[in-house]
């Protein structure tokens, strides 16, 4: 079992940044894909990134590229999403989420590729 904990969520104005933690424990960090998603009131969870177990492969949402960036950190067991150029329809709460390093890659998007969540954290932008 693998408990993630996000951290770093707030209110920021337009323009503002965020940067998002994941904490992982339970399970070797290192053999786990990491991804973000994030579920506005009334929408779907939606992607947003993910980052393969090796880090060698990132993807982002369309929404997202070129403000959002994802790390890790397999020291720390931690996962993070820093987000710049924030806007108000960034407004989510955003969710960590860990997969099997045995998933593939390309299905990462995918909420169902993922074998554990996080609780989440409320990010709000204000105009």
């Amino acid at each position: 079992q693998v408990q993630l904990v996000e951290s770093g969520g707030g209110l920021v104005q337009a323009g503002g940044s965020l940067r998002l933690s994941c904490a992982a424990s339970g399970r070797p960090f290192s053999n786990l894909h990491m991804g973000w998603f994030r579920q506005a009131p009334g929408k779907e969870r939606e992607f947003v990134s993910y980052i393969t177990w090796t880090g060698g492969l990132i993807d982002y949402a369309d929404s997202v590229k070129g403000r959002f960036t994802i790390s890790r950190d397999n020291a720390k067991n931690t996962a993070y999403l820093q987000m710049n150029s924030l806007k108000p329809e960034d407004t989510a709460v955003y969710y960590c989420a860990a997969a099997k390093g045995v998933r593939v890659a390309v299905k990462l998007p995918t909420t169902g590729e993922y074998d554990y969540w996080g609780q989440g954290t409320q990010v709000t932008v204000s105009s």
